[in-house]
């Protein structure tokens, strides 16, 4: 393995309401909100940072994505998918009708961006 250039060290996502995302990401994952203002909010969590930007006009991905317009998603691994699910939307997620099948759940977050859930079992 060669010597990295870089590390990453913090994701950023746009949205139209950064103190919204930070309230909901930081409940999901129980990351601590390090920022949190009308423009740019972040949390901080074991080993990365998660920023969240305000733009103007803010429109969300589609899902379903079938042009790919998306970019990425997050896959988060839960212990009971059902519980986890309740948790999210008690949080401010909705469950889109269009799913994956029965190992996966995709929620969006309050600013729209697709996440999924699925059995931490999957991952080893």
């Amino acid at each position: 393995m060669t010597t990295p250039a870089a590390r990453l060290a913090m994701v950023t996502l746009d949205c139209a309401d950064p103190e919204e995302s930070a309230r909901f990401w930081s409940g999901l994952l129980g990351w601590e909100i390090a920022h949190a203002e009308r423009d740019y909010a972040m949390l901080t969590g074991p080993d990365h940072a998660l920023g969240f930007g305000r733009v103007e006009d803010y429109v969300p991905p589609a899902w379903p994505n079938e042009h790919g317009s998306k970019q990425f998603h997050f896959d988060l691994a839960v212990a009971d998918l059902d519980e986890a699910e309740r948790r999210a939307v008690e949080l401010g997620a909705t469950r889109p009708e269009d799913q994956p099948g029965e190992t996966w759940r995709v929620l969006l977050d309050p600013a729209g961006h697709p996440f999924c859930l699925t059995d931490a079992a999957n991952w080893g």
